[in-house]
C-alpha cells in the first residue's frame, strides 16, 4: 500500500512526490482491503509489451484499399499484412477498427521482400531514402529528406525487432499508454497495436479485462497512474507492476471471457451493456469479500 498520512480525520494517500489524494477513512479501508488479498501484477504470469513502432508510419500502416491492391497484385502479400488498432481504437470492452493494416516486416521474422514484390514496388515508392534505417539525411528534388534513426535492421523492416510477435496472435488486452478513460479490450481475433498502445498476455486475460474496466479498479487504483497535462494518465508497465490483483480460478477465467464477449457483441450492434457491465462489477465485489457499506461507497464507475 502507498505510504500516507492522518490530515483532519482523513488520510493523505500519496503515490509518488507530486501525487496526493485525499482519502476518508472507509475508502483508504477499502484500499488496503484490496491490496492485502491481491498479488501484485508484476507477480503473475503475464508479459505487458508496447506495440509496434515501425519508425514510418505513414509507410508501414496503410488503408484497407491499399491492401486490397497488393493482394491482388500478389496474393503472397496477404502473409505479411495484419490488421491494426492504434491507441485512440481502444474504447472500454471494445474497438473502432478503422481498416488500417499494417506491412508487418519485423526484423525477427528474417523475411526476404524478394519472396514480396508487391510490397517491396510499393514500399520503394515511398522512397527509399526515406525507409532505410540509417539515419542519414538526402536532398531530393530540393527537399531535405531523413531516413529513419540508424538500426542494423534492413531497409524495408519495421524499425523495432518485435521478438514477441507471437503474443499479437493470442488472446490478449489492449490499452492505450496515455489515456483520460482508463479503456481496455480483451482483444481473441489477432489484432496488431501501434506504439500507442501496450498489450498483456498471459494468464486470465479476460477477468483482467474485467477488473481493469471495473468500478473497483477505477476507485483503487486511478490514482496509481500519474496525471498529466489535460487529465490525461500514463498507464506505463512500471505502474502496472506494483496494483495488486485477487487471483481467480480458471472456471471463474471462463465466467469473466463469457460475460466480456457479451459485452463485446452488444457493444457492436450498438446496444447498452451497464447490465452485463454492473454485473462484472458485483462479481468483483463478490470475489473481495466488500460489505454492502463498501459497495455502496464505490458505486457504479462510468468512465468511457
Amino acid at each position: 500500500m502507498s505510504d500516507y498520512i492522518e490530515q483532519n480525520g482523513s488520510q493523505c494517500s500519496f503515490t509518488d512526490e507530486n501525487s496526493w489524494v485525499i482519502l476518508s477513512p472507509i475508502e483508504q479501508q477499502i484500499k488496503d482491503k484490496i491490496e492485502r488479498v491481491g498479488t501484485p501484477l508484476k507477480d503473475w504470469d503475464i508479459q505487458i509489451n508496447y506495440g509496434i513502432k515501425t519508425g514510418f508510419n505513414e509507410a508501414f500502416i496503410i488503408s484497407g484499399a491499399k491492401k486490397g491492391e497488393l493482394i491482388a497484385e500478389d496474393p503472397k502479400s496477404a502473409e505479411i499484412i495484419r490488421p491494426i488498432l492504434r491507441g485512440r481504437d481502444i474504447k472500454r470492452y471494445s474497438y473502432e477498427f478503422a481498416d488500417l493494416w499494417l506491412i508487418s516486416t519485423f526484423p525477427s521474422r528474417h523475411y526476404d521482400i524478394e519472396n514480396y514484390p508487391a510490397v517491396k514496388k510499393y514500399l520503394l515508392s515511398i522512397g527509399k531514402e526515406r525507409i532505410e534505417q540509417t539515419g542519414k539525411e538526402y536532398i531530393i528534388n530540393g527537399e531535405k529528406i531523413k531516413a529513419r534513426k540508424k538500426t542494423n535492421n534492413k531497409w524495408f523492416e519495421t524499425q523495432d525487432s518485435i521478438s514477441y510477435w507471437e503474443d499479437f496472435s493470442k488472446h490478449k488486452i489492449i490499452y492505450p499508454n496515455m489515456t483520460k478513460y482508463l479503456p481496455f479490450v480483451y482483444d481473441d481475433q489477432g489484432f496488431m497495436t501501434n506504439q500507442k498502445c501496450f498489450i498483456i498476455t498471459g494468464e486470465d486475460t479476460a477477468y483482467l479485462t474485467a477488473f481493469f474496466n471495473s468500478s473497483l479498479f477505477k476507485f483503487c487504483f486511478r490514482d496509481n497512474f500519474p496525471e498529466l497535462l489535460g487529465g490525461t494518465r500514463e498507464l506505463s508497465k512500471i505502474f502496472f507492476d506494483k496494483i495488486s490483483v485477487k487471483p481467480v480460478d480458471n472456471n471463474r477465467e471462463k465466467e469473466f471471457q463469457q460475460l466480456v464477449k457479451s459485452i463485446q457483441t452488444k457493444k457492436r450492434e450498438k446496444k447498452d451493456t451497464k447490465d452485463l457491465e454492473m454485473e462484472i462489477d458485483h462479481m468483483i465485489f463478490e470475489i473481495y469479500g466488500l460489505t454492502p457499506e463498501e459497495q455502496k461507497i464505490i458505486g457504479f464507475i462510468t468512465i468511457k
